[in-house]
């Protein structure tokens, strides 16, 4: 009885903070579900009127729309291939005994606490600049033409600089279920006579395969929302080449003003973000359960 009480309480003093939570999440989408109803163009605020299913029509019927998904989906992959393998290499990197290991793994962790726009400013003017950046005077070193990266590669250019950002975070979680892996299981497998690849594919793989399905979960969530990194660097362009749908949202609001149609695009983003989610929770699900 006393454990039932407890329980109550417990739920009458968490019930606040929750309801405020649900209120801060449902009150935007709602807005947003109405204004993509609705005629609203910011030039002319006080004309707004029923609109139907108008603007999702509008934006469905973007030539940027599957562009932009295909965008999404590029960016989203490229970053998961190169943040896991990337992040399994370093995690075994620094797992092995070296001076200064501390540093190292400081060194390693710290771009994941670098702003986005920063980060971005910072690869685009000292690192990727076609004029004076670091990959240029490389170039020109060897005696290669220099490239322009966001003009002739954008949305690879994208891939790089977020892949920057979020290999840090796949290296720690991968590098602490690493170090979670039982000592007896190596030695039992060097005295078997395994070698260093036998011993990562049949044992290290296996055992991090849950946290690389938790490493893929989170920055896919994280990834579908990228948008920083495109407005400092290639604004979208050229042409539509970089613009996922998170920036033609953008695009459509702020630099339309076309409310409708933004709000519009973003109960669609919403809805394909649940669907992936969705599949995703349901790969996870099964994959934790093994």
């Amino acid at each position: 009885m006393a454990t039932q009480n407890t329980k109550t309480l417990a739920r009458l003093m968490l019930a606040p903070s929750v309801g405020l939570l649900l209120v801060w999440m449902i009150v935007p989408l709602a807005m947003t579900l109405w204004f993509s109803f609705q005629n609203y163009n910011l030039l002319n605020p006080g004309n707004v009127s029923f609109a139907g299913l108008f603007n999702y029509k509008y934006f469905y019927t973007d030539p940027a729309f599957f562009q932009s998904i295909w965008n999404t989906m590029l960016l989203v992959g490229g970053v998961l291939l190169i943040t896991v393998i990337g992040g399994v290499a370093l995690a075994l990197l620094i797992d092995q005994p070296m001076f200064g290991q501390g540093i190292v793994r400081i060194l390693v962790i710290s771009p994941f606490f670098v702003m986005p726009p920063v980060a971005a400013l910072v690869w685009k003017n000292m690192i990727m600049h076609p004029g004076y950046g670091v990959f240029a005077d490389i170039s020109r070193f060897f005696g290669l033409q220099p490239i322009d990266w966001f003009a002739q590669w954008p949305l690879f250019s994208i891939v790089i600089i977020v892949s920057w950002q979020w290999l840090p975070f796949a290296t720690l979680i991968l590098l602490t279920a690493l170090q979670s892996l039982d000592g007896e299981q190596k030695e039992a497998a060097e005295m078997d006579g395994a070698n260093f690849l036998n011993r990562f594919i049949y044992l290290t793989v296996p055992h991090l395969a849950r946290s690389i399905t938790v490493v893929i979960l989170i920055q896919t969530i994280f990834l579908l929302g990228v948008y920083a990194e495109i407005l400092v660097t290639t604004n979208g362009g050229p042409g539509y080449a970089s613009t996922n749908l998170p920036f033609l949202i953008y695009r459509t609001a702020l630099l339309g003003y076309d409310v409708g149609g933004a709000s519009a695009g973003g109960i669609i983003a919403v809805i394909l973000a649940n669907i992936v989610a969705f599949f995703l929770m349901r790969a996870v699900g099964k994959n934790l359960d093994k």
